[in-house]
């Protein structure tokens, strides 16, 4: 329950500048199309810093084996929301956009940050296994969703900058070299600007959404139902069934960062594939801003889920 009413509160924080964003745009002083610039900053500058300095932990057998063991579970949560979305996609008339939404989180965004207060620096480290899972999936299945091709693109795959700043810190924590004091506070501060910025960003991009018809349609509660509380019950249920977090020390805590990513609001970056492939874009942009402004109630009380079955 502790655990459960401090994320409340970190989320509230967040929610907090999120509304800042919302009221700066509302205000005119900046245009939605503004939050481009900043998204160039957190992609390209802030997400490869923190996901560096994650990395810049000490080698220790028990810290390769917590981080296996999130890749094992990140991987295994994944399979499961494809496996669930693809039986219920028929009875429940899923489409491509309401399918993607509920498989892809928004885990990028708000799961560093809040591991990073809940737990401290030395843990977000785990929380980089979910986000490459998710990374080779969405350049893959996702991918094929939205422009209903099959195939992988390798270029993209390989040349996201995320996934390049994880082999990087990869080799230095497997090859136990540290980075210099200087650079690595460097990298620290500007990830202290990650989880701020990104909710800033969600906040100019809900200025630009009419909320009263998106509260007010019934058929966009279904995959927000299924992203905020299905899918996030049965994932919790079958981690205690399985006795997941006795399965290495320190287990629950690494287990809750993993748990964490599962059950944020969707991706933001479906939103800008949809664009890019003409599949609806304004529906998924109306599915993010809903997952993003309903998981303020749903994250803590999944995490109190979490908390008193595992």
């Amino acid at each position: 329950m502790q655990i459960s009413l401090i994320l409340m509160r970190e989320i509230v924080q967040l929610f907090i500048i999120l509304l800042m964003g919302y009221i700066i745009v509302r205000a005119k002083l900046l245009r939605p199309e503004d939050s481009r610039s900043l998204s160039v900053v957190m992609v390209y500058l802030l997400t490869p810093c923190v996901i560096i300095n994650a990395f810049q932990v000490e080698y220790t057998p028990q810290v390769m084996a917590g981080l296996i063991f999130s890749f094992a579970i990140s991987i295994a949560a994944h399979i499961l929301f494809l496996l669930l979305t693809r039986l219920l996609a028929g009875p429940l008339h899923l489409d491509v956009i309401e399918r993607t939404a509920v498989i892809y989180t928004n885990a990028g965004i708000l799961v560093i940050p809040l591991v990073n207060a809940l737990l401290g620096p030395e843990y977000v480290i785990y929380s980089c296994a979910f986000i490459v899972v998710q990374q080779v999936l969405i350049w893959t299945h996702c991918r094929s969703l939205l422009c209903g091709t099959r195939g992988m693109e390798w270029r993209k795959l390989f040349l996201n900058v995320n996934i390049i700043a994880i082999v990087a810190g990869c080799a230095l924590f497997l090859l136990r070299v540290p980075l210099p004091a200087l650079i690595n506070d460097t990298l620290g501060t500007l990830g202290d600007m990650f989880g701020p910025l990104g909710m800033l960003l969600a906040g100019m991009v809900i200025a630009d959404t009419p909320l009263r018809r998106l509260f007010t349609t019934p058929r966009n509660y279904l995959p927000v139902l299924l992203r905020l509380l299905a899918f996030p019950l049965v994932t919790v249920l079958l981690l205690r069934a399985a006795g997941a977090a006795g399965w290495i020390a320190d287990g629950k805590n690494i287990l809750m960062i993993v748990y964490l990513a599962c059950i944020t609001p969707a991706c933001a970056t479906v939103t800008s594939l949809a664009q890019l492939y003409d599949r609806n874009a304004a529906y998924s942009s109306a599915l993010y801003v809903l997952t993003t402004l309903l998981s303020i109630v749903t994250m803590p009380v999944m995490i109190g889920v979490y908390d008193a079955l595992i």
